[in-house]
């Protein structure tokens, strides 16, 4: 990640942006990808509940994934890098990660908060898998390099048939 001179990034940079996270992923670098988030970011995946909603309160109802700060996601990649995780247990898993309809909703000084769609396919034990859904960033420049710090993910087929880890969305 390169530094920022400007207090907003362009449409393009941020795309960059958000295919370098995704290739960090799709790559298994995932040291680097936690350096795309900022020590504060919220990272959180909602559940649908019985009425096919969204949760709203990940304090108080169920989430698919929420981390308060990177330290869960940091906490996620020592468990991945270790072999302490079922979802990713010999062979790993490759993955291939396609982002789609990147807007910027809105700017706030050096914040933009993005919405995208994406799409992603997990190949293991000869089965491939689709995931797919709608994300929301917002995405600082404040300290000279841009910074993810806030993300909610939202998975639209929340119906799957093994445990989901943070590469598969």
């Amino acid at each position: 990640m390169n530094a920022v001179t400007e207090t907003q990034l362009s449409y393009e940079t941020l795309c960059a942006f958000l295919y370098a996270e995704a290739s960090a992923l799709d790559d298994r670098r995932f040291d680097e990808w936690i350096q795309f988030y900022h020590p504060d970011c919220p990272f959180w995946m909602p559940a649908w509940d019985d009425y096919d909603t969204l949760t709203e309160d990940p304090a108080n109802e169920m989430s698919l994934i929420y981390y308060p700060n990177r330290g869960g996601i940091e906490d996620r990649v020592f468990r991945i890098k270790t072999d302490r995780s079922s979802a990713t247990s010999l062979p790993e898993p490759r993955t291939g990660h396609n982002i789609t309809n990147v807007e910027i909703l809105s700017r706030e000084g050096t914040r933009t908060h993005l919405r995208f769609n994406w799409m992603t396919h997990n190949y293991r034990y000869g089965v491939t898998d689709t995931y797919w859904g709608t994300s929301f960033y917002t995405v600082d420049v404040a300290s000279g390099a841009p910074l993810i710090t806030s993300k909610k993910v939202i998975l639209k087929n929340d119906r799957i048939h093994h445990v989901i880890d943070v590469y598969h969305i």
